[in-house]
């Protein structure tokens, strides 16, 4: 198949840790063609989505892990599979694309299907499921996070969109400084702030549970670094073994049928202690990492449900 990847710049991944990486080095050992471009790159011309971008290959070696091909502007209907693999933020740039790539389908299968990565964001998609939530509210409005803190006393605060652990605060019952944080995050954006019951279970991981076609494949446990309430390992999170347990397996029993139904073939959600806190359909990360603890070709899989698709 010709395989385009709607990707961050790839000079800086890391090949040990990035699941994009991984999974066109997956594609290429399958005899797909590659064909890589930036975000940027995008385009609607005259009735055609195209992309400026070059054909890729890919190779595990540090330093040197990319080879590209000449330069050219492609109409991605050409292509079988375009991957929409650029990292957050979820602002209006992320939301456009999603719009143009919606366009080529459904000749071109889009990985995950944009219609719904636009109408699922990482935050808001677990609004659906509150059986398997703790305690949230989303607001800007100051007085309604003020009590929700006052009943619930810990709390988490960050921005409905952020991404990679960035602003995310833990509020103690004694903290004061809920009006600091309102007003600077207020001040330089117009979107809500979600606010969520602290869950103490933090201290021993925030599980990411990869999710290939709606079924749960494996989990890696991100423990937070010493001091620190974030488990992002952008931020040092550490990566550890961990198995899939029965809650773990009762929360993608519940959501998969749905993620399956909307075409996100390829999603990891993040589980604290017995509790669903994000479902990660933009971007998710996590499978080289469980590649290497359990010796789960996580991008075997997700190629072979892609494979199947476009039978």
């Amino acid at each position: 198949m010709k395989i385009a990847f709607q990707m961050d710049p790839i000079a800086p991944v890391d090949i040990n840790a990035d699941s994009t990486f991984r999974i066109a080095e997956e594609a290429q050992a399958r005899g797909h063609e590659l064909f890589y471009y930036t975000p940027d790159a995008l385009a609607y011309v005259e009735g055609r989505v195209t992309a400026r971008g070059c054909p890729l290959e890919v190779r595990r070696v540090k330093g040197d892990h990319f080879s590209l091909g000449e330069p050219r502007e492609a109409d991605l209907s050409e292509f079988d599979v375009v991957w929409l693999r650029q990292d957050p933020p979820f602002d209006m740039h992320y939301i456009t694309t999603t719009h143009l790539l919606q366009r080529v389908m459904p000749g071109t299968l889009v990985v995950n299907d944009p219609f719904w990565v636009r109408n699922f964001p990482e935050k808001l998609l677990v609004l659906d499921f509150p059986q398997l939530m703790p305690p949230t509210a989303i607001a800007r409005d100051l007085a309604t996070i003020r009590a929700f803190k006052d009943r619930h006393g810990d709390v988490i605060l960050k921005p409905l969109y952020g991404n990679g652990g960035a602003g995310v605060f833990h509020l103690s019952e004694s903290d004061r400084n809920l009006s600091s944080l309102h007003e600077l995050f207020t001040g330089f954006s117009r979107e809500p702030l979600i606010v969520q019951k602290y869950l103490p279970e933090i201290k021993n991981g925030d599980k990411r549970v990869i999710l290939v076609d709606g079924e749960a494949v494996g989990a890696i446990n991100r423990i937070p670094a010493q001091g620190e309430t974030r488990s992002n390992m952008h931020v040092g999170g550490r990566p550890e073994k961990v198995a899939l347990n029965d809650r773990d397996r009762e929360i993608c029993a519940t959501i998969g049928p749905l993620l399956r139904e909307k075409g996100q073939v390829f999603v990891g959600i993040d589980v604290i202690g017995d509790y669903l806190t994000e479902i990660n359909v933009t971007s998710p990360t996590g499978i080289q990492e469980l590649e290497r603890f359990d010796g789960i070709n996580v991008a075997a899989m997700i190629w072979e449900a892609i494979e199947a698709k476009r039978a």
